[in-house]
């Protein structure tokens, strides 16, 4: 693998991906976990070359961790403290795997080439978590989806960038209409009731949720789900996009 001051990348300017999905009434992040030792676990990131542009790199990295190229992006904030760096989490990597790592510890040149203070541009995609086929990186030991209020403690700011990526959801939900690229092609009334209590964490009035949705003009309804008694089985609904 080629080493990141060898490419042709931007320097000290990085991006950090908050990938949500929603599955069994939870709202969820796909999280990496490093392979090391100590527990390490991060957003899917990566670095810009000096030849594409800011989105077209998030949306390779996405692609790359994801395995789907239909994906609902948005760029949310910036991420740029002083103090911003990956030194003392690496120095404390470096420290529980030196015997495992041997020659394979960073030289010089890279590691003071990614411990600079590193400015990070937050993504959050919105995919349908039955599509995606997490990719492991070569310092993955795992990719899994994590409940948003049960997640790991990631590294650097890590947390706090996936607190942001939820906030900017929310107040733009409604806004952009970009809830429904969280469920699958069909769904009922219902199932976008729960994905947006999810979001919210908090419940809705059953009819004047699905007022609020309907006078959106923004489903197309389809025919009634089967469940085995026609007579109450709830219409299904397509998004019009």
């Amino acid at each position: 693998m080629q080493s990141p001051s060898e490419q042709d990348y931007i320097q000290q300017l990085s991006i950090d991906c908050v990938i949500f999905g929603y599955q069994e009434k939870q709202l969820k992040v796909l999280v990496p976990k490093l392979i090391f030792k100590g527990d390490f676990w991060a957003l899917p990131a990566g670095f810009i070359y000096q030849h594409e542009s800011i989105d077209e790199a998030a949306r390779r990295i996405l692609e790359g961790r994801t395995g789907i190229k239909d994906i609902y992006l948005e760029q949310f904030r910036v991420f740029g403290d002083t103090g911003r760096s990956n030194r003392s989490f690496l120095e404390r990597l470096i420290e529980l795997n030196r015997t495992e790592l041997g020659d394979k510890q960073l030289n010089r040149k890279e590691f003071d080439w990614v411990t600079r203070r590193f400015i990070s541009i937050g993504y959050y995609a919105l995919v349908d978590i039955n599509k995606v086929n997490p990719q492991k990186s070569d310092i993955d030991a795992s990719v899994d989806w994590y409940n948003i209020r049960h997640l790991p403690t990631l590294i650097m700011d890590h947390n706090e960038i996936i607190e942001n990526a939820l906030e900017t959801l929310r107040l733009h939900l409604d806004q952009k209409l970009m809830a429904f690229n969280l469920l699958p092609e069909t769904f009922t009334m219902k199932e976008v009731q729960e994905l947006y209590e999810a979001i919210y964490e908090k419940p809705f009035a059953r009819n004047n949720f699905q007022k609020k949705i309907l006078d959106l003009n923004v489903l197309e309804r389809l025919e009634k789900k089967f469940t085995g008694a026609a007579n109450k089985a709830p219409y299904l609904y397509r998004f019009l996009r």
